[in-house]
């Protein structure tokens, strides 16, 4: 082989792998599903019969807080994407120092208390909720990801509505499952 020939086909092995490398990255790159608008409100009304199934988990078992416990830990793995990486959740009713939440306990925590880590929580979810409807001022879709923000009212089984302020993003995942990235919750503002 001359030096010539093999200059060359040294020039022509490190030109193949520039471009091999160059192009990994993007071929490795997942393109993730595109979320629609339907698939966010669905995913909101999903959120409130979530909330509402451990109510009633709680009040058909005789405040069984153990029935309440699992019907609320199944909602959270359904509705919330932890197994993506940390949630950032602000429920409405959380006080300093535990007033964000970004694991499951704490999620877990919130819906049904009982944990002394978390000394506040009474468990919202053990509240007797019987319907939810979202009702958003608007959806922004950005690909696999959309936020939503809106009116959220909460119905008890005395008919007594609580309207909270809601804050949601939603996440579509590799397997097309919607879940919630982001949850800021607050009570409206009603004057000094």
């Amino acid at each position: 082989m001359t030096s010539t020939t093999r200059r060359s086909l040294i020039a022509s092995a490190v030109a193949l792998a520039a471009i091999a490398g160059a192009s990994a990255p993007a071929a490795a790159q997942q393109v993730l599903p595109r979320i629609s608008e339907a698939e966010v409100r669905a995913a909101a009304e999903a959120w409130g019969k979530g909330l509402v199934s451990i109510s009633v988990a709680y009040d058909e078992n005789e405040n069984n807080f153990e029935k309440a416990k699992v019907v609320a830990s199944d909602f959270i793995d359904k509705a919330y994407g932890y197994q993506l990486g940390p949630v950032l959740f602000k429920p409405t009713l959380t006080r300093e120092p535990q007033t964000f939440r970004t694991t499951k306990v704490g999620a877990l925590a919130y819906f049904v208390g009982h944990d002394k880590a978390y000394p506040y929580d009474d468990g919202f979810a053990l509240l007797p909720w019987r319907s939810v409807t979202y009702k958003p001022v608007g959806i922004q879709i950005n690909g696999s990801v959309a936020s939503t923000m809106g009116k959220l009212e909460l119905r008890d089984k005395n008919d007594t509505l609580t309207v909270v302020d809601k804050t949601w993003v939603f996440k579509k995942d590799d397997r097309g499952v919607v879940r919630i990235i982001v949850h800021h919750s607050s009570l409206p503002f009603v004057g000094y």
